[in-house]
């Protein structure tokens, strides 16, 4: 056994002491991959409709007409009311729903703010905080329609308000493309994540690596895609679902929506 050993090099005897560098790769996993959750986060669920819920021809009319007075409106009082009005609809949506609504509401104000912070430090300090808060409402309108209406109602409400079928198609290829390529990010950065030991020095090069690949993806599917339509013979049609009908509750909501007109009007005069 001793002759055995003697034969045996030394560094093969000795034991193993692998000590990982002290400064973490977190690039990938903290910056990226948050990126790709985050596109996967485009990805509309089955959405959560009430007995209280309009109509999803309603809901749109509703969310454009608020959405067009609050951008209209010259009294701060009417963004002030329309923020609380979401403010409450927010605290009736459940928990999964709230937080995707408010990162991306608050990311949208603090974006305007950002961007009129120069209008801020000449005097305009006004100015921000009304465009900020109004950014906040309509992202916050539009994420609330999104989240609780079905995928199938919002096509089928598009369509009974006359938007063209190709619009439609673009936009759920695009809601379809964009889920696919995050995920496709998430698959290749944890196979980089699972590859890398140690520190990685050339972050821009992984980055442009994953980026690459996204890319390459993106390209490829664009070209399926087109492939299948002209197989198929595209002729500018879309075929969605049967319009939702209208309920009895939208006459409720219509007239809610006729009192927050009339207080817009009323509001206008006494700037």
């Amino acid at each position: 056994m001793a002759d055995q050993r003697d034969h045996i090099p030394e560094w093969l005897c000795s034991s193993e002491d692998y000590r990982p560098s002290s400064r973490r790769e977190a690039f990938v996993t903290k910056n990226l991959l948050q990126l790709s959750s985050l596109l996967g986060r485009f990805r509309l669920d089955g959405g959560r409709d009430t007995h209280f819920s309009p109509s999803a021809p309603c809901k749109l009319l509703l969310a454009g007409a608020c959405i067009l007075l609050t951008s209209l409106t010259r009294n701060y009082l009417f963004v002030l009311v329309m923020l609380a009005l979401v403010l409450v609809r927010a605290c009736l949506l459940p928990k999964d729903a709230l937080a995707r609504l408010a990162p991306a509401a608050a990311l949208a104000g603090g974006f305007t703010a950002l961007v009129m912070l120069p209008a801020a430090l000449m005097g305009q300090g006004s100015s921000m905080l009304w465009l900020a808060t109004k950014a906040v409402v309509s992202t916050s309108i539009v994420l609330t329609v999104a989240l609780t209406t079905p995928t199938a109602q919002m096509t089928g409400a598009l369509r009974a308000i006359r938007v063209s079928p190709t619009i439609m198609l673009a936009v759920d290829l695009a809601l379809n493309g964009i889920v696919r390529l995050g995920e496709t990010a998430r698959e290749v950065l944890t196979a980089l994540a699972l590859r890398s030991v140690g520190h990685n020095r050339s972050k821009t090069a992984s980055m442009g690596g994953v980026g690459g690949v996204v890319l390459l993806k993106a390209s490829r599917a664009a070209q399926d895609s087109y492939d299948a339509m002209r197989c198929r013979c595209y002729d500018g049609s879309y075929q969605t679902g049967e319009a939702p009908r209208p309920r009895a509750i939208d006459a409720l909501w219509l007239a809610l929506l006729a009192c927050l007109v009339a207080l817009f009007l009323y509001l206008q005069k006494v700037v």
